[in-house]
């Protein structure tokens, strides 16, 4: 199938598996999102709605968010805002009602943090514990970055769960201060988590793909020091998501979500080049490190993955060459010193 614009995208990314109706039949009572508004929320939100509606569950997907991007609260992307059972919650977490027995925290500060370490940090490690201390009875599924992860052999195939993290940079230490956080509260009042370790979601408008895609288009020589990396497809994440609820544990269950390619920089640079018409221009040398994710665990305990890597280039080609929509988001996916 081949996506040709931003209904049938929204569409594709809130498509219910049967795994999906299945998790959200035998979800118990009402979802509130936090950070809605990001680039995951709306189509997290069509997804929870469309999986329920499938189960035959009645059920309230409410969102909150800061709200920060100009236009964040007003674009519509899709139909999500018309979905009668969606409320769009004021920026407060404080706001929103308590007691609601699932939220999916999806709060982060990432770019900027070079020159606002103190609202990055604020963003990253104090609105989760006002989340927590709020939502201390509820199941949490809470995202995190792989980030936290320092740079590690190619050959290795990436961290698990259960090896060191190594934090690079203001961005990355936040981001595990995040994780810290809910682990407190996990374990100091029972409340059941589950904390996402994502390397990198992406759709035909953002993300990793896309990134690449944008300078083999452009002409830009692309740096391959970063040679590798983990994506996922934003569908199959969001679907992870929310059937983490089912993981949820205290201690925190710990899940790198991600993809089961290592991918290769300059390679799918060459793959969008075939596709594009262009030749890409390289610069550097891949290094014998990168930052990525072992997707083992993901793989064997949600089978998400309900595309290929080749699909996902192909369909972004595609949607370059029509004139799509780009979210002007670059993941920066490149650095190496974590500065953001």
């Amino acid at each position: 199938m081949t996506i040709r614009n931003e209904e049938e995208l929204e569409e594709a990314l809130s498509r219910p598996t049967d795994a999906d109706v299945e998790a959200m039949g035998a979800l118990d009572g009402d979802l509130l999102l936090i950070g809605i508004s990001g680039k995951m929320g709306p189509s997290m939100a069509r997804l929870a709605l469309r999986a329920s509606e499938k189960a035959g569950v009645k059920r309230r997907v409410m969102g909150a968010a800061r709200f920060s991007a100009p236009g964040s609260r007003d674009e519509p992307r899709g139909d999500w805002r018309r979905d009668a059972p969606l409320r769009s919650a004021r920026p407060q977490v404080g706001r929103v009602a308590a007691g609601l027995p699932n939220v999916l925290y999806m709060v982060g500060q990432k770019f900027g943090t070079s020159s606002n370490q103190g609202l990055t940090w604020a963003v990253n490690s104090y609105a989760p514990a006002v989340a927590c201390e709020r939502y201390a009875s509820s199941r949490i599924v809470a995202f995190s970055t792989g980030n936290v992860y320092p740079l590690t052999p190619v050959i290795s195939g990436g961290p698990t769960e259960q090896d060191p993290v190594g934090p690079v940079g203001e961005y990355a230490q936040s981001a595990l201060a995040r994780e810290r956080i809910f682990q407190y509260f996990s374990e100091r009042n029972g409340t059941k988590t589950a904390i996402l370790r994502l390397n990198y979601a992406i759709d035909l408008r953002y993300g990793v793909l896309r990134d690449i895609a944008d300078q083999v288009a452009a002409g830009t020589p692309i740096d391959v020091s970063m040679g590798y990396a983990n994506v996922i497809w934003q569908r199959d994440a969001n679907s992870v998501a929310l059937r983490a609820f089912a993981h949820v544990s205290s201690p925190p269950f710990l899940l790198n979500l991600t993809g089961s390619d290592t991918i290769s920089t300059r390679a799918v640079a060459q793959k969008f080049g075939k596709l594009l018409g262009k030749e890409p221009q390289f610069v550097g040398k891949e290094a014998d490190t990168a930052l990525l994710n072992n997707a083992a665990l993901c793989r064997e305990q949600f089978e998400a993955e309900t595309v290929t890597l080749d699909w996902m280039i192909e369909q972004i080609a595609g949607w370059i060459q029509a004139g799509g929509k780009s979210l002007g988001k670059p993941t920066h996916f490149q650095e190496r010193e974590g500065k953001f």
